[in-house]
């Protein structure tokens, strides 16, 4: 029987094709290939918002391609990610290519030989609810960004847009910087005692530091310099002794496996990735990277996931694999079980390995870099979380100082390995590092023993405001308020970006003036869009619509017409501030008048404040380099597509183009353009061949 199946991307396509060989053809419909029509609203809202689908212009040549396939062959399955957007993928596909049948749609966790061919042997039909959760979002969305987007160009700038759930994290963002501002600082010191064994000799291996406590019983924190330095004077004065020594045994639990959020703050902690970045490379370790001498192959599970559970069979195989290559001792005797959050769909498992015979070391070197090093990070914490914990030997002493019946507390803390655990696979944090450092200078002490004072340490600190968001903490949060899903992460941040509303300031997100504008505006005349539980709540009621528990035309039924209430009173309202366009250096050459910034699709460009008298536009230039072909600029450019990449100033006369900031030279090894990375406040030219390890720093100017 001829069998074809048709997935979304054509990565997947080429790895499940390489899996099953001849037995089934595989192609990809390369997304989506019906949505709503992008020159009007595409919903009828007087008929129970029935969403009027096209195909998308450009999808027409694949849905040539696809219909004439599906003719030619006796059983078609459809192969889309196992999510809601992958079920309505597949009803669209269904739907527009006439595929005969009902039990069509085939899913699976993990890209394997076995996971495919299991598949097909049990397809079932297309769940509806899950198609319809997706509905519902995308009409939601649509009703959003099309009522306010335009109320938002006419009261504040042109071309401005509005999102439903990237309002709420806009408005995340900008609360924090609100906090930040209004925060002030209040004064305390921190009071050190230098100290030393009595009679023991004074080395820097002896010394030890221990930190002020309390004064006659009492906590205590200094808050003004009278008050720190009169207790330091009281230091000079006293008598130290070893109070209290408690010595215990204590357990580190291993974190569980990824999540998608989990993936991308532990990406960007380890990794220096930001979220987007993140999510594309899992996808490629999803759907199958090219492993040098061996061709493409999955090596993870499916990324999009808000669970914590392993399937019992692959934990089962963890457990052998930890105590034959580790050790008995590093495998618990009942499998570690993680608890998911009470808000999760759990539909998949965990982010794991499919093959935990494919170490990091046996890839290393042979597959792309960054597609490696998040492979590593995904490998090694799963395999922690299915080890047993770590053992410290913790110590907590308490030291006296007293001096005419003042009696000051100072503590030290530390501890010890005593059994490695899971960390002797994934990487205690610094923190932990920087704790067990202190520990291992500190001498034994035992109750009752003299104390000999060396020096006092008095600093002065004040309280700091909470830290604007970066790309990991901003996901927690995210997820923590229920805004958005697995899926959904790293898009919120990227989309608030590329419109301007935040601006990255090194690791850290802030609001832009624009994100601000547009925040307090829509807080103002959109009180609903930027209230969290409320965006948190209909995603709970997207979730029961896929779960079967709700109908998706009566939750739109019941927001549209609050929404149009607020619409309707924002229209008919005075503008907001209007924000004027930015002033350029560059003056028109038809006119004389200083061109402004303006936005249109394609990014920002310079125009002609005086329009429509004067319709003079140019391109806004940004170089970023020099060409490696010719010497000339290079300069930043926006595909039709949104994408960007490099391009020499000189075309047509040189023709250099490129998707990554190239080096100023050619790779000295095979030829190839180099492209410049930044890592860690450093600067390398990396040969874009995947067949070349060239790799050099960049020395920083004199």
């Amino acid at each position: 029987m001829k069998q074809l199946i048709i997935v979304e991307s054509p990565h997947k396509a080429k790895t499940i094709q390489k899996y099953l060989g001849n037995d089934a053809a595989v192609l990809a419909s390369k997304g989506h290939v019906c949505d709503l029509p992008t020159r009007s609203l595409g919903i009828d809202v007087d008929n129970g918002f029935k969403p009027q689908y096209i195909v998308t212009p450009d999808k027409e040549a694949t849905i040539k391609q696809l219909s004439q396939a599906v003719k030619k062959y006796d059983k078609v399955y459809l192969a889309t990610d196992p999510d809601r957007e992958g079920e309505a993928i597949s009803w669209h596909l269904k739907n527009t290519l006439g595929v005969q049948g009902d039990k069509v749609r085939i899913e699976f966790n993990e890209i394997s030989p076995k996971a495919v061919r299991a598949a097909m042997e049990n397809p079932r039909e297309i769940n509806m609810n899950l198609v319809n959760s997706q509905q519902a979002r995308r009409v939601l969305d649509r009703l959003v960004g099309y009522k306010i987007s335009p109320i938002l160009s006419r009261k504040l700038k042109p071309n401005l847009s509005a999102g439903r759930v990237q309002s709420a994290a806009l408005k995340m963002i900008v609360d924090r910087e609100k906090e930040i501002r209004n925060f002030k600082p209040e004064e305390y010191w921190t009071i050190n005692a230098i100290l030393l064994k009595d009679g023991a000799k004074k080395t820097k291996a002896n010394l030890f530091v221990a930190a002020l406590n309390d004064k006659n019983g009492d906590k205590i924190k200094p808050s003004c310099a009278d008050e720190a330095y009169a207790i330091a004077d009281l230091m000079r004065k006293c008598d130290y002794r070893v109070d209290e020594v408690k010595k215990s045994v204590s357990f580190s639990k291993p974190a569980p496996p990824f999540t998608t959020s989990t993936m991308q703050q532990e990406a960007s902690h380890k990794l220096n990735m930001t979220a987007e970045r993140t999510s594309r490379v899992a996808q490629q370790l999803y759907e199958g990277v090219n492993i040098e001498g061996e061709g493409q192959h999955a090596l993870i599970t499916y990324i999009r996931t808000d669970s914590v559970r392993i399937s019992p069979d692959f934990a089962r195989i963890a457990l052998a694999y930890i105590a034959k290559n580790y050790g008995s001792e590093y495998a618990p005797k009942v499998q570690n079980v993680y608890k998911t959050s009470d808000n999760a769909q759990d539909a998949h498992e965990a982010i794991r390995p499919i093959d935990l015979n494919r170490t990091p070391k046996s890839l290393e070197g042979k597959m792309d870099r960054d597609a490696f090093r998040l492979y590593k990070l995904v490998y090694e914490r799963f395999m922690a979380s299915q080890m047993t914990p770590a053992q410290y030997n913790t110590m907590r002493v308490h030291i006296l100082g007293e001096s005419d019946g003042e009696k000051l507390g100072f503590v030290v803390k530390g501890k010890s390995v005593k059994f490695k655990g899971f960390t002797a696979v994934y990487s205690a944090t610094v923190e932990e590092n920087d704790e067990d450092k202190e520990l291992d200078t500190m001498p034994d002490l035992n109750e009752g023993e003299h104390l000999n004072l060396d020096d006092v340490g008095c600093e002065q600190k004040f309280t700091k405001p909470p830290a604007r968001y970066n790309d990991a903490t901003l996901v927690k949060a995210l997820e923590e308020n229920g805004i958005g899903r697995p899926s959904t992460y790293a898009s919120i941040i990227s989309v608030i970006a590329k419109r301007e509303y935040t601006e990255k300031q090194q690791k850290a997100i802030a609001p832009t003036q624009l994100g601000e504008a547009v925040c307090e505006y829509m807080e103002k005349n959109f009180p609903d869009i930027m209230n969290l539980n409320f965006t948190a709540r209909l995603e709970g009621a997207l979730d029961k619509v896929a779960d079967g528990e709700q109908q998706w035309q009566e939750l739109i039924g019941a927001f549209y017409p609050r929404l149009m209430k607020f619409v309707e009173r924002a229209a008919k309202q005075g503008g907001g501030n209007y924000l004027p366009d930015e002033e350029s250096d560059v003056i028109c050459d038809k006119c004389g008048a200083k061109m402004v910034v303006r936005h249109g699709k394609y990014g920002p460009f310079l125009a002609c404040p005086n329009y429509p008298k004067c319709k003079n536009i140019k391109r806004i230039v940004e170089v970023v380099g020099k060409c490696p072909k010719c010497g000339g600029d290079v300069s930043k450019r926006t595909s039709k597509a949104g994408k960007t990449f490099y391009s020499c100033t000189n075309y047509p006369k040189c023709d250099f183009i490129s998707w990554d900031i190239p080096a100023p030279y050619f790779c000295p090894d095979c030829g190839s353009t180099m492209k410049v990375v930044k890592r860690d406040d450093k600067t390398y030219y990396v040969c874009t061949n995947h067949g070349c390890k060239h790799r050099e720093l960049v020395k920083e100017e004199e």
